[in-house]
């Protein structure tokens, strides 16, 4: 099973693409394809075919996949895209991993 550096409702920023310098919300992630959704980032046309009668066929505009590797994590505290680490901390008497940004003076946890 492949990991991916971003969540579900992340604060992301595309930093390669069509929809570079972008910032949007992840939607979805599939771990598997290494691939997630974000609102607002590579708008799709998706032909829908009328179910019922009297239905009519219509064209949606959605939001496709991007490959995780175009997006990184955008840090309020920085106010731009940023790698991350994985620290423990300790919380009460369990040990907890929290993504924090590796920026130099940041330090911002994002989990």
């Amino acid at each position: 099973m492949n990991k991916l550096h971003v969540k579900k409702d992340d604060e992301v920023i595309v930093i390669s693409g069509n929809s570079k310098g972008t910032r949007g919300k992840v939607i979805a992630t599939s771990p598997e394809e290494g691939k997630l959704i974000v609102a607002g980032v590579h708008i799709v046309s998706k032909h829908t075919k009328a179910r019922r009668q009297g239905e009519a066929s219509q064209i949606v505009k959605t939001e496709g996949a991007i490959y995780a590797s175009k997006v990184q994590l955008y840090c309020p505290k920085c106010k731009k895209g940023v790698r991350t680490k994985v620290e423990t901390k300790t919380v009460g008497d369990k040990q907890v991993k929290v993504r924090v940004c590796v920026t130099k003076d940041c330090g911002h946890a994002f989990d």
